[in-house]
């Protein structure tokens, strides 16, 4: 069975880019420059304990019995949504949080050694959709598969270890975590876990694929000309964000523009990806978000994407599916998805979709036709 990393690597990205050193940049370069990011954004930092307003991302007790019913919910009308009370320790988030800290403040020469190879998916570089897009991005990252271990001898040759065990410990607890909210979002649309077979005997997951992206964005000389990560869908089941106390975040949402995830102390945001839209035949949105930048304060945030194994096929769940509710996409591994994406990027979805809708029903007609349409 191949791995995630050897999908990614089987698709790979092509950046051309130099590294830059935020820190040497007094001014923001034209490379840099973007233009009408305040395009009907909504900042509900003076909401954001108002978990009724439909302007305010849903803030979701996961102790709360209708934890299900909640996030089916705000997955339906959101594609995101925030989880507190999730079992995760939050001195285990602040480790996080310091060692993508320590990572992104040493020297520039020092992170290159850890440099994605060109032909890699882990180790430090600029976001692999950076290709797609006629402007760079104000951020930097670092993509980890499975252990650390090489990279950050590279980057801490003396005390490496202590910061290996910080992110498996992570890695392991976040893995829990994802099949947790995995189940919920699953009982959400009236499916069991006795329904896949790959989640193995215990309903675990345990052949699940993750990996974990650390992302800091520097302080900006021209913020509101900046992007600190272009708008983008993941390809992923879910991915769980957490992330420090400067807001940058933004989810889109129809009729409301993009609208501010605030941070939230302790809390953890969950975001739904391609994979879990094909999943539950559209009626789960993947939500379309970006980052934004700060003039005065760094922001830095830890992404744990989930999916499920790299060859299993994905396709609408046949629960969801029947005379008048038509299959809306083909089956789909992620590995073959993530050459989709690598091609498409945020047409992706279009391209393995079966129908579209018409006047707001679905052609049953056009779900037998053997052709994918390309958006």
């Amino acid at each position: 069975m191949p791995s995630l990393s050897e999908a990614y690597r089987a698709h790979p990205v092509h950046i051309n880019h130099k590294h830059p050193d935020f820190n040497s940049l007094q001014e923001l370069p034209e490379s840099y420059t973007w233009t009408n990011l305040d395009d009907h954004t909504i900042s509900n930092n003076n909401i954001m304990k108002d978990t009724s307003s439909n302007s305010s991302v849903p803030i979701i007790d996961l102790s709360d019995p209708n934890a299900s019913k909640l996030i089916g919910h705000a997955c339906k009308t959101w594609g995101v949504y925030q989880v507190v009370n999730h079992g995760i320790p939050l001195s285990l988030l602040d480790d996080i949080q310091w060692v993508g800290q320590t990572l992104f403040s040493l020297p520039s020469n020092q992170k290159l050694k850890a440099i994605r190879s060109p032909d890699g998916v882990s180790g430090y570089g600029l976001a692999r959709i950076s290709s797609f897009f006629p402007k760079l991005m104000w951020s930097e990252g670092f993509t980890i598969f499975g252990s650390p271990l090489d990279h950050f001898r590279q980057l801490w040759p003396q005390d490496y270890a202590k910061y290996c065990d910080i992110v498996l410990q992570y890695d392991e607890t976040m893995k829990k975590l994802a099949e947790k909210l995995m189940l919920l979002m699953l009982d959400s649309l009236g499916i069991t876990k006795e329904d896949f077979k790959w989640a193995g005997s215990k309903a675990q997951f345990e052949k699940a694929c993750a990996a974990l992206q650390l992302n800091s964005y520097p302080i900006c000389p021209d913020p509101d000309r900046a992007m600190g990560l272009a708008p983008h869908t993941d390809s992923t089941f879910l991915t769980i964000l957490s992330q420090s106390d400067i807001s940058g975040l933004q989810v889109q949402r129809e009729g409301f523009g993009w609208v501010t995830v605030p941070p939230l102390q302790g809390g953890l945001v969950v975001n739904v990806g391609d994979l879990f839209h094909i999943l539950s035949n559209g009626l789960y949105p993947s939500v379309l978000h970006r980052v934004l930048v700060n003039r005065t304060r760094q922001r830095f945030s830890v992404a744990y994407l989930y999916g499920p194994p790299s060859n299993v096929e994905i396709c609408p769940h046949a629960k969801l599916v029947g005379p008048t509710q038509p299959p809306l996409y083909r089956s789909v591994t992620w590995n073959e998805y993530l050459g989709t994406k690598a091609k498409h990027f945020n047409k992706a979805l279009s391209s393995v979709r079966l129908c579209a809708p018409i006047n707001g029903l679905f052609d049953v007609n056009d779900s037998n036709k053997s052709s994918v349409q390309v958006g």
